[in-house]
C-alpha cells in the first residue's frame, strides 16, 4: 500500500478543542492498530487547536507515542442496578477495558478512583459515591479489578438503583518505570499472563478470554444497537471528503 500524505488543520475554541484533541488521539493510537499508511506530512491549527497541534508535532518530533496522564471508562448501565453482584461485574468490566487501554499504551497507573451514582432525573433517591487510592502501579487486568471492587465496596449502599459508574485511572507512566521497592506482585509473571490475554483477544475479539469477575449474562449491560459514529475514537469511521 503507498503512503497516503496528510496535512491536519486543528480547530480550537471552546469544546472544539477537545474535539480536536481526541481526534487526535484516536488518529494516532489508530495508525497501528488498523494499518493505516498515513505520512503526517503538516499540522496546523487556531487558538486551542494550535496548542494541540503544536503538543502533537512535537511527539512526532521526538518520535514518542503521546503519554495521556488520565484515563477513564465509564458507562450508563443498560437497565438500573439494586444488587452488589451487577455492580461490581459492571465495575470489574470497566477496569478490564481500562487496563486493556493503558497496556496498548504501555503505561502503568500509580492512582484509580471508583464512582458510582443514581439517576437525578427519573424521581429516585439521589445518592453518588466515589472513592480514591494510590495502588502499587500496575496495568494488570486482575490487579485492577481487586482494587476498584476494593474502593467499590467502601462506598457501596444498599436500597438505591444505580444509573451509572466507571472508574478513572492517574499517575500515569510508562510501563515499569515505577516499581517500588517493595512490589507485592511478581511484574515479570503478570506481563507475560497480560501478553497471553491479549494475545487471543487481538486474534479471536475483544472479550474472548476475561475475567470471570465481569460476569456471563451481563443484563446490566447497556444497549447500543444505535449509536452514532464514533468519529474521535474510530478512524475507520470517520468521515473522508474527495475531491475531483
Amino acid at each position: 500500500m503507498s503512503r497516503i500524505k496528510v496535512a491536519i488543520a486543528c480547530q480550537g475554541g471552546g469544546s472544539q478543542t477537545a474535539f480536536t484533541a481526541g481526534a487526535l488521539k484516536a488518529l494516532t493510537e489508530a495508525r497501528p492498530q488498523a494499518g493505516l499508511d498515513i505520512d503526517v506530512v503538516g499540522i496546523s491549527g487556531t487558538s486551542g487547536g494550535a496548542v494541540c497541534a503544536a503538543l502533537q508535532w512535537f511527539s512526532y518530533f521526538k518520535g514518542d507515542r503521546p503519554v495521556w496522564k488520565r484515563m477513564a471508562v465509564s458507562r450508563s448501565i443498560g437497565r438500573l442496578v439494586t444488587s452488589w453482584g451487577e455492580l461490581r461485574e459492571a465495575v470489574a468490566t470497566f477496569a478490564t477495558r481500562a487496563a486493556e487501554k493503558l497496556r496498548a499504551e504501555g503505561l502503568e497507573a500509580g492512582h484509580l478512583a471508583v464512582f458510582a451514582h443514581t439517576n437525578p432525573h427519573n424521581g429516585d433517591d439521589w445518592y453518588s459515591g466515589s472513592w480514591a487510592a494510590r495502588i502499587e502501579p500496575t496495568a494488570d487486568t486482575l490487579a485492577l479489578i481487586g482494587e476498584a471492587v476494593r474502593l467499590l465496596r467502601a462506598f457501596w449502599r444498599p436500597g438505591f438503583r444505580y444509573f451509572k459508574a466507571g472508574i478513572m485511572l492517574g499517575d500515569l507512566a510508562p510501563a515499569r518505570q515505577q516499581a517500588g521497592m517493595f512490589a507485592t506482585r511478581d511484574t515479570v509473571k503478570s506481563a507475560r499472563a497480560m501478553a497471553a490475554l491479549d494475545a487471543v483477544n487481538a486474534r479471536f475479539g475483544r472479550g474472548t478470554l476475561r475475567p470471570a469477575a465481569t460476569g456471563m449474562l451481563k443484563a446490566w449491560a447497556g444497549r447500543q444497537a444505535r449509536h452514532s459514529p464514533r468519529y474521535t475514537t474510530r478512524a475507520e469511521e470517520m468521515l473522508i471528503a474527495k475531491a475531483f
